[in-house]
């Protein structure tokens, strides 16, 4: 370890606690507005996708009482609404232009808390408030519902509630991250590199979609002071077999497929005078899961895994629960692997016998990609459609071999290894991939694209018909415990990923 190694070490421990203070604030502030009423400024969906605000107000706040940033104008909201923050050692003798950047890129929405089943399930743990009361935690049941747990003995190094480990603990660490390396920048610790750190919206609903912002209106045209060399994703990079904190240099990417089923309704005593949409969409559904099955028509990548389809969503429109309906839709949550491409996935559900059934028997079917019509906090619709690029950087790449680096030097020697077979921390560094989806493929640009002027320096990942900036995930949480009641941190994760963002960006301008 160098002495900067050291350094960022000894404070990452120091400010574990001011770290656990935030994230715990950051999980319990919408219990201050679900349960208002909306003319004293309550909002049932605080928290969620496009209702982040009370969060990222407390955030930016935050950011500047602690010292995350040198001053208040380098925190500041971007027309999406994401909070966007950014450091560098001025005194550093090297021109902007010649500087490293790189992103921290976190996501600050959550999937709903359903509080109620926190209470019902867990006892005495609460989806805002966290731990409450663990005499009357019903462990076994928690236990059986997540991935990964530690040891009873050490549940007092987690943090529970809805977020913490999807992905709130993972922003939090940007901020103290920052917070390090300003005080550090006299030792080298900003060192011919800009940090730009941003905490994002909406990514649960529209996954990348502040990153597809910034391809779109903010790099085409910039300098290259703006314009990634390395895209840090702080999203959970545990596995509940395989350990904590890797290093994850890909993902799948997925879309999502609608389809609406339109019949005639009619009175359900006499259904030949009707076509029924829900009786035909759930042949849809069955021969979609029958196909998945056998493994027809998806593809295999030795790295990123199978591509997989599952029906995620349906509304059925009918006059009442005595009728034929009128109308049933349904989607499909896809995801693809390398190979597979979001026209052959669309074609697909189209040529499903099902679906030629229904069309003869007189219903209309439509197969469609959906687009995503909603407005963020700041009334920002980026009206995308709702396909979102897999990416890969390959492992060579030098910032992977640096992440590797940073994490023996600052991680390993300040973590005490689990056994293997469990989601604990490890000494060595774990080089592996997504299962889920993340703002990483919001990044992904045409590779036909010439808006966004990229030196040759910045080594970017050519990767067939795109494009994009080397990037690699590092983040607290395990990844089979998000979106589950009982999600949780462990805070021994969380004070490493603080030290690993905040040695990672100078170690990387060093290198290259």
């Amino acid at each position: 370890m160098s002495d900067l190694d050291m350094r960022v070490a000894e404070l990452s421990a120091q400010y574990l606690p001011l770290a656990a203070e935030i994230l715990k604030e950051c999980i319990r502030i919408p219990a201050d507005y679900v349960d208002r009423p909306a003319d004293e400024g309550g909002d049932p969906e605080c928290g969620l996708s496009n209702h982040e605000g009370p969060r990222l107000t407390y955030l930016r706040n935050k950011i500047i009482e602690i010292g995350a940033v040198r001053s208040e104008a380098d925190v500041g909201f971007d027309s999406y609404g994401n909070l966007v923050w950014s450091v560098e050692d001025p005194n550093d003798g090297i021109p902007r232009a010649e500087k490293r950047v790189v992103y921290f890129d976190g996501h600050t929405d959550t999937v709903r808390a359903l509080p109620g089943s926190w209470v019902d399930k867990l006892g005495g743990i609460d989806a805002y408030d966290g731990m409450v009361d663990p005499a009357v935690v019903d462990r076994d049941f928690l236990r059986s519902e997540l991935g990964h747990l530690p040891p009873d003995d050490e549940w007092d190094q987690l943090i529970f509630g809805r977020g913490s480990a999807d992905q709130l603990s993972g922003v939090v660490s940007q901020a103290l991250a920052t917070k390090i390396a300003l005080e550090l920048a006299d030792e080298g610790a900003l060192r011919g590199v800009i940090v730009r750190a941003y905490a994002t919206v909406c990514e649960e609903d529209n996954d990348g979609g502040g990153p597809m912002y910034l391809m779109r209106e903010v790099l085409p045209g910039a300098g290259p002071e703006l314009i990634p060399d390395v895209v840090i994703l702080t999203e959970g990079t545990g596995d509940a077999h395989k350990g904590a904190l890797g290093i994850y240099r890909g993902q799948r990417g997925r879309m999502q497929i609608e389809v609406t089923v339109t019949g005639r309704s009619c009175h359900g005593s006499m259904p030949w005078e009707g076509l029924n949409p829900l009786e035909h969409g759930g042949a849809i559904v069955a021969e979609a899961a029958q196909q998945y099955r056998d493994g027809h028509g998806f593809l295999d990548d030795p790295f990123l895994g199978a591509g997989s389809r599952t029906a995620s969503w349906a509304m059925l429109e009918t006059p009442s629960d005595c009728a034929v309906p009128d109308r049933f839709i349904l989607r499909f949550d896809r995801r693809l692997t390398v190979g597979e491409e979001p026209e052959q996935a669309l074609a697909a559900i189209e040529s499903l016998e099902a679906v030629r059934t229904a069309r003869e028997e007189g219903l209309s079917v439509d197969v469609v990609v959906p687009i995503y019509d909603q407005a963020t906090w700041q009334g920002y619709e980026l009206g995308n459609p709702q396909i979102y690029m897999g990416w890969a950087t390959p492992e060579d790449h030098p910032s992977i071999a640096v992440a590797s680096s940073v994490y023996q030097n600052v991680v390993a020697p300040n973590v005490t290894p689990s056994p293997q077979s469990d989601g604990g921390l490890r000494a060595e560094a774990r080089v592996d991939r997504w299962i889920f989806s993340t703002d990483g493929v919001g990044f992904p640009v045409p590779a036909g694209d010439t808006s966004i002027d990229v030196p040759a320096s910045k080594a970017w990942v050519d990767a067939g018909k795109y494009r994009h900036p080397a990037m690699f995930g590092f983040g607290p949480g395990i990844e089979h415990n998000t979106h589950k009641i009982g999600e949780c941190v462990d805070q021994r994760e969380l004070r490493l990923v603080v030290a690993f963002l905040a040695r990672y960006p100078s170690a990387y301008a060093d290198s290259t």
